[in-house]
């Protein structure tokens, strides 16, 4: 199906143009959405919108998260000051995140260009500067590394955000999201929701949704007081508050709390909060340069020695051999 003509007729008649950045052990999933909706757009509107480069540091080829290799069409080249970048990023951003091209990043911003980073490539931007004093977003599995790094960047759990002319996204399917957003904005609704239909995408989210599942969506338990805890204690990590009070707070005794975690999570609360801040923990000694005490801290613990006990009971290894395991990882 086609969209008529005077259904689309675009604000700018001039095409507009993406340049797809891929980085090192980038998500599929991310830039596939991504291009595949651009692509749609042109086919519903019966006409070229939409044109796309792929751009890779070295301009050769880059391989993706699941090893698949892309050919690029070109280097870390300069731009056309309308063109629109989109960084992909995945896994082990930070070591994709080279020198070369913060310093490229950089300068095409200076010249105006707009800047997007779709999952993980959101710490490029932030990594470059572009992001301080704005909204953005990222995976929420590089959440809390991303936050203890860039304390100037108001980080949100969105979907997506577009704030000025730089635009991050949460990765996966928000691309999609993101895209049906700046499709409808350029050339409306109609087209936007056609693209849509042509991706069997019934629920389309906006920047006002967040990327995770809700509490009782994520354990599978659908109790009102028992999320309310769960929540008190994500918002909690580096100050751990006692079952008592988190019992005291959602009006139940401590007994109760005990008996509710039991039941529902197999666990006792003290134990579930643990696994909370370990699983924090260890997403920043992977992810960030954080010293193992500073991460310790963070996580709520008074001592590195204390640390270091609970970690090598839950994940079988030391936070030190840990952090040095991911260094030897991301050198070879």
């Amino acid at each position: 199906m086609t969209i008529q003509p005077q259904t689309v007729e675009t604000r700018s008649a001039k095409q507009k143009r993406y340049v797809f950045v891929l980085l090192d052990n980038f998500t599929m999933l991310c830039f596939a959405s991504a291009v595949e909706s651009l692509r749609i757009a042109n086919r519903m509107a019966g006409k070229t919108l939409y044109t796309w480069v792929l751009a890779g540091d070295g301009g050769e080829t880059v391989a993706c998260s699941n090893g698949t290799e892309f050919k690029v069409n070109m280097d870390l080249d300069e731009l056309g000051r309308d063109d629109i970048v989109m960084l992909c990023g995945g896994i082990d951003v930070q070591a994709a995140t080279t020198r070369r091209l913060l310093n490229w990043v950089r300068r095409e911003a200076r010249r105006g260009v707009v800047m997007g980073g779709l999952c993980t490539a959101g710490y490029t931007l932030a990594k470059a500067g572009l992001l301080d004093g704005k909204k953005a977003t990222i995976h929420w599995e590089n959440h809390d590394s991303f936050a203890e790094e860039f304390e100037e960047v108001t980080l949100t759990k969105s979907v997506f955000v577009i704030d000025g002319n730089r635009i991050t996204t949460a990765g996966g399917t928000a691309s999609i999201d993101l895209m049906l957003k700046l499709i409808a904005d350029d050339h409306g609704e109609d087209l936007s929701n056609a693209v849509a239909d042509q991706l069997i995408y019934s629920a389309i989210r906006t920047d006002q949704d967040t990327q995770r599942l809700s509490i009782p969506t994520r354990i599978g338990v659908r109790h009102p007081k028992l999320s309310r805890v769960i929540q008190i204690m994500e918002q909690a990590i580096e100050d751990p508050i006692s079952p008592a009070t988190l019992a005291r707070d959602v009006g139940m005794s401590t007994r109760q709390l005990e008996r509710l975690f039991r039941r529902y999570l197999n666990r006792s609360p003290k134990r579930y909060y643990m696994e909370l801040r370990l699983s924090k923990a260890r997403n920043l000694l992977m992810q960030t340069d954080m010293s193992v005490i500073n991460v310790a801290l963070a996580c709520g613990f008074a001592s590195p020695s204390h640390f270091s006990k609970c970690y090598r009971s839950h994940y079988n290894t030391t936070p030190y051999r840990e952090r040095g395991s991911q260094a030897m990882r991301l050198s070879i």
